[in-house]
């Protein structure tokens, strides 16, 4: 391989430079490893992580690469990004195989050609029907390696309104080394989200389904990851897309979007593909940014709904949240949540009803059933922001931190930004936007259906809408992030039948498992009993294996370098 990299880092065939390093995108941190970066989450400086320098390929490689498969590229690019010294190559290529073993396509992703030039890459293959199996699966795999060679624990925390908790669950499900918690807020994800929850019956899965919004079920964890003795002692983490492994996988995408859309890799230069990126959070076109940077001859769009503020922020550089956010048709896309605020709370639940006693036996104690009939809360429309445009900027920037420092804490105190001019008119440069209504998502979904008898989710159907509004002659690829049977009341809206595969319409005869939490109840404390709980029963657990003669795990350190 021929590889380079601005800053004078070169990378070998085997594996990532030994040089390879992470830094905080506001450079109040020292430098750190992948494993580091892996499980920080976010820097202690409140940036992300980002490569201290992007390799960059060359057109010779870029070639070679293009007959490569899916799991192949996942492969090649992580391998960049981690040395081999933290994980051998051998070992990578049989983490990435094993993640990727419970993928319904023997490819792991699709491209559907469909008329009109509209090329749809279907990443949602794996088990919850998301495009986030791609990446958690290969996380969860990395976490598990990294854990099991130090015999230690973490214990993840993640709030969710969709698709990342189930993600998030599937990969780490039955992992001794892993705890994870998801809270969920009760009424605002679809009954199959839901579902694909509350449906996995694992010992180290705990799902609490909490009478609030989507907002308010931020709060509860940004407390306990905030109190910082806690989050050392019990080893926090999240999964969301502010971790870095995550961006990592992702940027696969782009590179395979471009390989099967290319018209031909024999021209100097190579040809341009477009690609279109349905945006929320911003990981996904974070990816692609990084793949620009790496050398691949992609224009990226960005096509968001009716909350707009990626839009918005490359159209004219105003970074700004609005003071309510539209509920849509694409719900995963919807962020840009006003500031927020802290609700009140009235008598503490304390320690889960569990004591500590009936934890100290050799078998997992099931959690609650959630009862019947609850009443369900207000809709409410609100996601988090979209904090990975913080890579972005640093990327477009030169990687000038101290600038990304002061425009976020500007963005942050104030939830408002206008752009410097001249990392506006980079930002414009380097992204085309447009924003889609549920008028417009409805008419993409039924076009796509008349002309190609295919289903499209109403994300997927941004995209396909800024195809449908170009003019013909452009290589273009749409990202596909959901299946469409994941959105039935969407393609009802849109006049079409839903079809649901087996796997899905199975969930509902399935047992499901959660634990309430009730308004009025401190959520924050009902988590922390649940955690410290758990750490009894694994310390319990650990000594009845130990008197067996069989391998627990010890220590609750994560050694980060």
């Amino acid at each position: 391989m021929s590889t380079s990299a601005k800053g004078g880092w070169a990378a070998s065939g085997g594996g990532g430079g030994a040089s390879m390093e992470y830094v905080s995108t506001r450079g109040g941190t020292g430098t750190v490893d992948f494993e580091g970066a892996l499980f920080s989450g976010y820097a202690p400086d409140q940036g992300l992580f980002m490569p201290q320098h992007i390799p960059l390929l060359d057109g010779d490689t870029l070639r070679r690469w293009s007959s490569l498969s899916y799991r192949e590229l996942v492969k090649e690019l992580c391998s960049l990004f981690i040395t081999a010294e933290l994980i051998p190559r051998s070992m990578l290529n049989d983490l990435i195989d094993r993640a990727f073993s419970r993928f319904r396509h023997k490819d792991v992703v699709h491209l559907s050609r469909l008329k009109d030039g509209l090329n749809v890459l279907e990443l949602w293959h794996g088990v919850t029907y998301a495009f986030k199996d791609l990446s958690l699966s290969c996380t969860g795999q990395f976490l598990q390696y990294f854990l099991e060679k130090k015999q230690k624990h973490v214990t993840i925390l993640v709030g969710t309104s969709g698709d990342t908790g189930s993600s998030a669950i599937e990969s780490v499900r039955g992992q001794k080394n892993m705890d994870i918690f998801v809270l969920l807020p009760k009424g605002f994800c679809t009954q199959i989200q839901e579902l694909q929850m509350t449906t996995v019956i694992e010992d180290n899965v705990h799902v609490f389904a909490a009478h609030g919004n989507s907002d308010e079920i931020d709060e509860p964890i940004k407390e306990l990851f905030a109190d910082v003795d806690f989050a050392r002692k019990y080893n926090l983490m999240s999964l969301n897309s502010v971790n870095w492994s995550r961006i990592m996988v992702q940027i696969a995408h782009h590179f395979y979007a471009y390989f099967q859309c290319a018209p031909s890799l024999d021209t100097t230069p190579l040809p341009v593909v477009e690609i279109v990126v349905p945006t929320g959070g911003g990981g996904n076109i974070t990816a692609g940014c990084i793949a620009q940077k790496m050398g691949l001859p992609i224009r990226l769009v960005a096509a968001v709904n009716s909350n707009d503020i990626i839009h918005r922020t490359v159209q004219r550089g105003d970074f700004s949240l609005s003071e309510s956010v539209k509920a849509t048709l694409a719900s995963a896309m919807d962020i840009q949540a006003p500031p927020r605020v802290r609700k009140e709370t009235g008598k503490k639940v304390g320690k889960p009803r569990r004591n500590a006693s009936s934890m100290a036996i050799c078998s997992l104690p099931r959690a609650e059933q959630v009862s019947a009939g609850r009443e369900r809360p207000q809709p409410w429309k609100s996601m988090e922001e979209p904090y990975n445009v913080e890579r972005i900027l640093w990327l477009l920037s030169g990687s000038d931190s101290h600038l990304i420092k002061t425009l976020m804490e500007r963005f942050s105190a104030s939830k408002s930004l206008t752009l410097p001019e001249d990392l506006h008119r980079k930002l414009s440069e380097t992204l085309r936007s447009c924003s889609a209504s549920d008028e417009d998502i409805v008419r993409a979904m039924q076009r796509c259906w008349e002309e190609n008898h295919y289903l499209l989710c109403p994300h997927s159907a941004v995209a396909a809408h800024y195809h449908y509004s170009q003019p013909d002659g452009v290589p273009r690829c749409c990202l596909a992030p959901a299946s469409a049977a994941k959105f039935q009341d969407a393609l009802l809206r849109a006049g079409l039948v839903p079809q649901l595969p087996p796997e899905i319409t199975a969930l509902t005869a399935m047992e499901t498992r959660s634990t309430p939490l009730d308004r009025g109840q401190d959520w924050a404390q009902a988590l922390r009993g649940w955690i410290e709980a758990m750490a009894q029963w694994r310390e319990a657990r650990g000594h009845c294996l130990a008197a067996s003669g069989q391998q627990g795990i010890t220590g609750q350190g994560v050694t980060q370098t």
